[in-house]
């Protein structure tokens, strides 16, 4: 089992992720995963930066953390052939540390282009053609695509790995579970739901598994509670929420009425570690390897701590 930590682009700005992502490989976890939006779900959260010149600095001043983009839309904001590019160099200046994770992606960050936002078919269709397309580069040579939403005219990627990054892909349900296994070479999830993995592994998925875990450390459980009140109770919406909504604003008021007890529902909160690895573990039982630390607490540095102290050799005896 690997053990990841969260970047919380939208909460902190773009020296501090660098910093916390130092401070990871330091304590002992074995990648960082950050997300790539244009917006912050609140504006509590008040940060946003670029992810790829994040992850590019990063590389820089690490040298055994491996990095993820969890996950990134290549389909609207991005066309295809500039994230086939964008994985390929990161992948290069880490030396191999890059995972590129991928999925349809949210209202939140695509639409601020003007082209709107799909429906739930259409981002669909359009993610299979964007992983076709990346494929299609990372063999080399020039080439050309003709799909029913993106197309692709002569390009070339000139700088490509030896070692091309694994693409984990996001999934919800059956359909996306055999697309990650068709077309992508993991699995990127948020729930511990063990019909996901099952799923890819029907469809002969056999690459790592992704999860993303709810967690909210502080020295005093109320203080954790109310952290993720602040800044992440959007979480508590669910994902039919999370991928339409426009704008920061929106999630503000589309989470005005979670309360203490959603956040207890579905978050590891306080001091205790006990819950935390009750949490995780039920990742893992679902099938999950690739365990991502999500912490939405008020104190990075304490949490990490956390980590190196209490946490660390019980979530390694699970794996």
């Amino acid at each position: 089992m690997q053990i990841g930590y969260k970047l919380a682009s939208e909460g902190y700005g773009p020296q501090e992720i660098i910093r916390q992502a130092v401070l990871a490989e330091r304590v002992g976890f074995d990648f960082v995963e950050m997300s790539d939006h244009f917006h912050p779900w609140l504006d509590a959260q008040g940060h946003s930066s670029f992810t790829w010149s994040v992850l590019g600095a990063i590389a820089a001043k690490t040298s055994t953390l491996r990095l993820a983009t969890g996950v990134t839309c290549p389909t609207v904001r991005y066309h295809p052939a500039i994230i086939a590019q964008a994985a390929a160099t990161m992948a290069l200046i880490s030396d191999g540390r890059f995972t590129l994770g991928v999925g349809a992606g949210e209202r939140l960050n695509e639409h601020v282009v003007g082209q709107g936002f799909p429906s739930v078919r259409g981002r669909h269709e359009r993610l299979r053609e964007a992983l076709e397309i990346i494929r299609l580069l990372w063999q080399g040579g020039y080439q050309s695509y003709e799909g029913r939403h993106l197309q692709l005219e002569d390009a070339r990627i000139f700088d490509l790995p030896d070692t091309l990054p694994v693409i984990a892909v996001a999934a919800s349900g059956e359909a996306s579970a055999r697309l990650a296994a068709e077309l992508g070479d993991g699995l990127f999830a948020t729930e511990p739901d063990a019909s996901i993995v099952e799923h890819y592994r029907r469809a002969q998925g056999a690459g790592p598994r992704y999860a993303e875990v709810p967690l909210a450390w502080a020295t005093d459980e109320q203080q954790a509670v109310q952290a993720v009140l602040q800044t992440s109770r959007w979480m508590v919406t669910g994902w039919k929420v999370m991928s339409e909504l426009p704008n920061p604003v929106n999630f503000d008021a589309a989470s005005a009425h979670v309360e203490e007890k959603h956040i207890r529902q579905l978050f590891a909160v306080g001091p205790d570690p006990e819950p935390h690895v009750a949490k995780v573990r039920s990742y893992v039982e679902a099938g999950f390897d690739h365990i991502v630390l999500q912490n939405a607490g008020p104190d990075p540095d304490g949490f990490l701590d956390f980590f190196a102290g209490d946490l660390s050799g019980r979530l390694r005896a699970m794996g």
